[in-house]
């Protein structure tokens, strides 16, 4: 009975780290995907791993357990996975988008959503929330769905802000970077319009130390498998 017990105990051990190795791989392939999505706006790449630090540290102030912030983490980085669908004559155009263009734009969130939403794994399900909600406002007048407020998922509205600022912050294909400071301007433009109030609250109030953990991933260089190795 003991030799059972324990050999019992051992195959479940094995189906557990073999379960653990094949989400990790799954989980970098989609990274990967993510990454070659995000070099059609940042030619460096730090974009994602950016959002994924930055989004794990607000999560963090916003009172969100450690285990959740760490799944955002890793789930938030695949956001825009659905731009790799995106053509580059319509993602790169310097000017306005016609109305048939932004219809082909609009179409990322649900891409990816499609993407990431065919696994069973908590955390792609997490990451296929944020993708298709992330472009969603607080207004209500967002996309795909016209979700209002707290429709849309906390895991959403608090990507979306991270966005907007690392994305205003740095250099794009039709503009030079914002100051960190008129970043923050345009950020609270938007409170209770595109974005959370509580949320754009959250990150003013750690502005300081989001902005320091910003410049880190920078200064480091940090790559996607920091998104992966973080404990």
């Amino acid at each position: 009975m003991e030799r059972f017990v324990a050999d019992f105990g051992r195959m479940y051990r094995e189906r557990n780290e073999a379960l653990e190795q094949i989400t990790r791989a799954h989980h970098e392939s989609l990274l990967r995907l993510a990454l070659a999505a995000d070099f059609k706006d940042d030619d460096t790449g730090l974009h994602i791993v950016r959002i994924g630090f930055l989004v794990e540290a607000l999560a963090l102030v916003l009172g969100e357990t450690k285990e959740k912030a760490r799944m955002l983490r890793k789930a938030a980085p695949m956001h825009d996975i659905g731009k790799i669908g995106t053509p580059d004559a319509v993602l790169k155009k310097p000017g306005p988008l016609t109305p048939e263009e932004r219809e082909i734009m609009n179409c990322h969130p649900e891409i990816g959503a499609s993407i990431l939403g065919r696994s069973r794994i908590p955390l792609f399900q997490l990451a296929a929330e944020v993708a298709l909600n992330h472009h969603e406002r607080y207004d209500g007048k967002g996309y795909p769905n016209g979700l209002l407020a707290e429709q849309i998922p906390l895991s959403a509205r608090i990507t979306s802000v991270v966005d907007f600022y690392d994305a205003l912050t740095m250099d794009r294909v039709y503009r030079k970077a914002y100051p960190p400071e008129q970043a923050l301007l345009m950020l609270l433009a938007e409170r209770s319009l595109a974005f959370d109030p509580a949320v754009v609250d959250a990150f003013v109030h750690a502005f300081d130390r989001l902005e320091t953990l910003r410049l880190f991933v920078n200064a480091q260089q940090l790559d996607f498998h920091a998104l992966l190795d973080q404990s």
